[in-house]
């Protein structure tokens, strides 16, 4: 779930070629490898924990963790099992389009999950406004450190915004178009299944973009697959 920040063109570029790569493809030597394998999952872990402390401030999620708040609570399904399992679906939703996942996407989908469940019992409900306030800003800043690591780390998109840029790609549609549709679509399903819509839900998504880019460059792994070599780009915000 991790959210799907906006994408300029090279790092566009360089979402759509991850879904189709994998583990072998990355074309660095072992020390290359292991420390994109790292940042991998310092990324999903930290994305899991900036999730975490959004839901626990209750001032608004971004619009897929909406919709996942929205079917937790209609299913009776733990926050983290539900994102697991709405990554599953998006993931089938690849097949049509001929996205191919990679290592990066399969552990996007098991991990954060994972962690959001056990973040989730052990952080404690904030009580007072500054509280909770705190809360989300330290969420949306964690956000974005984790979708720089994650994205920079080069093992393949996230599933949501594979199906974003594969869709973009099939139906020769803008990524901000293909974007816009997808998420506002799930937000309302969210909204009317009772997920959180707020503050928090405008903050993230004017925010996420820019400290996602700033992450990006600093924590860009030199090789073939950096991100921003080649052309001019951006990650799942909105180019």
């Amino acid at each position: 779930m991790v959210t799907e920040l906006p994408v300029r063109p090279a790092l566009r570029a360089r979402l759509t070629r991850g879904g189709r790569a994998g583990l072998g493809r990355v074309g660095l030597g072992q020390a290359g490898l292991r420390r994109r394998v790292v940042q991998l999952y310092v990324g999903l872990v930290l994305y899991g924990l900036g999730v975490s402390l959004q839901v626990r401030a209750a001032l608004g999620l971004d619009p897929w963790d909406v919709l996942h708040q929205g079917l937790a609570e209609h299913t009776g399904l733990r926050f983290g099992t539900v994102v697991i399992a709405v990554g599953v679906v998006v993931l089938l939703l690849w097949i049509p389009i001929r996205q191919r996942p990679g290592f990066g996407t399969v552990s996007n989908v098991i991990v954060i999950g994972l962690v959001l469940d056990v973040a989730l019992a052990v952080l404690p409900v904030p009580h007072g406004w500054p509280l909770r306030w705190a809360f989300l800003l330290l969420g949306v800043l964690v956000g974005g450190l984790a979708t720089g690591c994650y994205i920079a780390a080069g093992l393949g998109p996230g599933p949501r915004d594979g199906l974003m840029t594969g869709y973009a790609r099939r139906t020769g549609r803008s990524i901000r178009l293909v974007r816009t549709t997808i998420e506002l679509t799930v937000l309302v399903i969210g909204f009317l299944l009772g997920g959180a819509v707020g503050p928090g839900t405008v903050i993230y998504a004017l925010a996420i973009g820019p400290l996602a880019q700033v992450f990006l460059r600093v924590l860009a792994i030199p090789g073939p697959a950096s991100p921003g070599r080649g052309s001019s780009g951006r990650g799942s915000s909105g180019e």
